[in-house]
């Protein structure tokens, strides 16, 4: 494959895609007043992305970021259930593009191990058929060339795409080391077991979710403005909310934004005893 085809599949869209504990970014300990955060990690990131936000949660929300050891599906879900298992008291699942996608599918099959979930710039999976299977075709196009490549290449075609546009150089060299620590293969690995042309949709199932669901998106990224509504819409209890002067990444672009949604979110939705009157979406 050229580096002009190689480019190309990413541009297309082919980004919309992180088990152990990596640390806990504050003791999750029995005094906490308030639910643990499992922060889950993008396609291609490190458990440290979340960390602008953690930093910024008061201390009764322990956070802790996930540093994946799986790099297929099942093995992903099982490593944020098994996150979820050693904390003391209520989780709330909080993940990024891929990683949202997988929360959302750990949530909806065991939604009694958590207290809430929290997603940016995710789905629920393609439901028209034959435009899942042109993204599998897609992705595994893409996966086939990542395997031939060594990582430096893949982050350099990574970074060039329109999806970070909108990103300072400052922000793209930050994340640098997060891209540069993947391995090709296990790339590859994810892409054809967790991509969205593999994952079955689970818009019928979200019916079922009887946990708060928040559903972010960038007010620049109008494809998962489009599917937070439509989540929000879904589930039972679920809201949605913008992400002002934000693209895909809105929790590295505007961390301190993103962490007063995610806040007034589990005051309001996962705290409060009683309910609270504020319009859904």
């Amino acid at each position: 494959m050229s580096h002009s085809t190689a480019r190309q599949l990413v541009d297309e869209g082919l980004y919309r895609r992180k088990s152990a504990i990596d640390r806990d970014h504050v003791p999750v300990s029995k005094e906490s007043s308030g639910p643990s955060v499992v922060f889950v990690p993008g396609f291609m990131q490190s458990a440290e992305a979340w960390a602008d936000v953690a930093e910024r949660l008061p201390q009764r929300y322990p956070s802790v970021l996930l540093r994946h050891s799986e790099h297929e599906r099942e093995g992903r879900i099982a490593e944020i259930a098994a996150a979820a298992a050693e904390v003391d008291g209520d989780v709330v699942l909080c993940g990024y593009s891929l990683g949202g996608r997988l929360a959302l599918n750990a949530a909806v099959r065991d939604p009694s191990r958590y207290a809430a979930v929290v997603v940016l710039g995710a789905a629920a999976g393609i439901d028209e058929p034959v435009s899942r299977a042109a993204r599998h075709a897609a992705d595994e196009k893409l996966a086939a060339w990542m395997e031939t490549q060594p990582i430096d290449k893949i982050v350099e075609i990574w970074e060039r795409q329109p999806l970070f546009a909108d990103q300072s150089e400052r922000l793209i060299e930050a994340q640098r080391p997060g891209r540069m620590s993947q391995d090709p293969r296990s790339l590859a690995l994810l892409l054809r077991t967790a991509g969205q042309g593999t994952m079955e949709p689970i818009w019928g199932r979200l019916q079922t979710l009887d946990i708060p669901l928040l559903a972010l998106a960038g007010a620049r990224d109008e494809r998962y403005r489009r599917a937070s509504r439509r989540l929000a819409a879904e589930a039972p209890r679920g809201y949605s909310a913008v992400i002002e002067h934000a693209g895909h990444a809105a929790h590295l672009q505007r961390p301190g934004e993103f962490a007063d949604a995610l806040l007034a979110f589990v005051d309001e939705r996962v705290r409060s005893v009683e309910p609270v009157d504020q319009d859904r979406g």
